[in-house]
């Protein structure tokens, strides 16, 4: 008997694409249900528990255990076409531009101070370590680093889908950083 993950991933309990959207949903919705419940139990645990992690957690594992299958469902392409626009214009429209310029300048200087060492710091890093050790930095194409270095910095600048973006551009190979 195989214990390899993808073996079982392609035999995923659960395959239609609608339901799996559903139970995603309801994973979803049941973590926001239950850390704004005033239940004691639910206060304590989300005091230890972020329910972010939760967000995060429960589909891995309905993923890890092959209840559903990331690989072979169709709701990444959905999501990442339709729901995730939607999501961020709504998220757009509910922008307190007032409230943003109240922070200052320390806000925009430390959000630009990130961007600077991702954009720049980045490269600067892979330079020294490939003085001290060229193998680490080398590798034979399409495994260069620089090719990950730019999926991350893409990532931090505009979130995952110019992370996505990237790695087609810069041609990083998949297996490093999966859809």
């Amino acid at each position: 008997m195989s214990t390899d993950l993808t073996d079982s991933a392609s035999q995923a309990l659960i395959q239609s694409d609608a339901t799996v959207l559903g139970l995603l949903a309801l994973c979803l919705g049941l973590v926001f249900y239950t850390s704004n419940s005033d239940s004691r139990f639910w206060r304590g645990f989300y005091r230890y528990i972020p329910a972010l992690l939760m967000c995060y957690l429960l589909p891995s594992l309905l993923n890890s255990t092959g209840i559903i299958s990331g690989d072979d469902s169709g709701i990444y392409y959905v999501t990442s076409r339709f729901l995730l626009p939607a999501s961020l214009v709504l998220l757009t429209l509910s922008i307190d531009l007032g409230k943003i310029i109240a922070l200052g300048p320390k806000a925009i200087i430390m959000f630009l101070t990130g961007t600077l060492g991702i954009v720049i710091g980045g490269p600067i890093a892979i330079l020294l370590v490939a003085m001290v050790s060229p193998d680490t930095v080398g590798g034979a194409p399409p495994n260069e680093i620089w090719r990950g270095l730019s999926t991350v910095a893409g990532s931090w600048i505009g979130g995952a889908p110019i992370r996505q973006r990237c790695m087609k551009c810069g041609m990083c190979p998949t297996k490093y950083f999966p859809p």
